[in-house]
């Protein structure tokens, strides 16, 4: 089992979190492996569709198998038994749209890193007293970088990662980094509905070494 401290210090090292789903099993699997090589070794599978416990339960066997360091978890998770489900088919972190403390509490119980979805301050203090280990700032284009430059001293300790809207681009993500965050989510701006059609697995590998490699270069500026 993955750990909250290994999974929040994985995410904090990685400065990166990709999102996505898609109904096709084969296809996501692609994804993860292609995401895997070029580096990144935490990934947010979200729960968006029908077939995605299933497909989730494909993509953690070869986690197991063949992409040991890989920390995969869900995202989308509304509800407990969601949660639950999840948490029983192998999940090594939960991401919630919103905040709920009864799935923070289960997450909790079961020793995983919880990432509770917040737009207020008001949303930022609640998931905080609930001991969010990360908190996602949703969605991110409407709030931008000066707003967790505003709040993030109200909360002492508290990590957070900005995700919907971030962009490729150095500007973008300096301006992120700068303003305090330990990471950005990205969904359709990396893994694109494109990408996933044409199964353009080349595309997407050097996507994600460009978005790391500015990442890097950000965090150093």
């Amino acid at each position: 089992m993955k750990t909250k401290e290994e999974t929040l210090k994985a995410i904090t090292d990685q400065g990166l979190l990709p999102l996505f789903f898609y109904e096709d099993a084969a296809v996501s699997l692609e994804v993860v492996r292609t995401l895997y090589r070029a580096g990144v070794r935490v990934i947010e599978y979200t729960n968006r569709g029908k077939e995605a416990l299933e497909n989730f339960k494909v993509l953690i066997e070869a986690v197991n198998t063949e992409m040991q360091e890989l920390h995969l978890g869900i995202g989308t998770i509304k509800n407990v038994q969601e949660a639950e489900d999840f948490i029983a088919a192998g999940a090594h972190f939960i991401v919630c749209p919103v905040i709920d403390p009864a799935v923070g509490q289960i997450t909790h119980d079961a020793g995983l890193l919880w990432i509770p979805g917040c737009f207020t301050a008001t949303e930022i203090n609640q998931a905080y007293q609930n001991d969010a280990g990360l908190i996602k700032l949703f969605p991110a284009n409407l709030l931008g970088p000066s707003f967790v430059a505003a709040v993030r001293d109200l909360f002492p300790g508290q990590l957070f990662i900005p995700t919907g809207g971030v962009e490729i681009s150095s500007a973008n993500i300096t301006g992120w980094f700068s303003s305090g965050v330990c990471g950005v989510g990205m969904g359709s701006k990396l893994i694109s509905k494109e990408i996933l059609a044409n199964q353009d697995y080349e595309t997407l590998y050097n996507l994600t070494e460009k978005t790391l490699l500015i990442i890097k270069e950000s965090r150093i500026s």
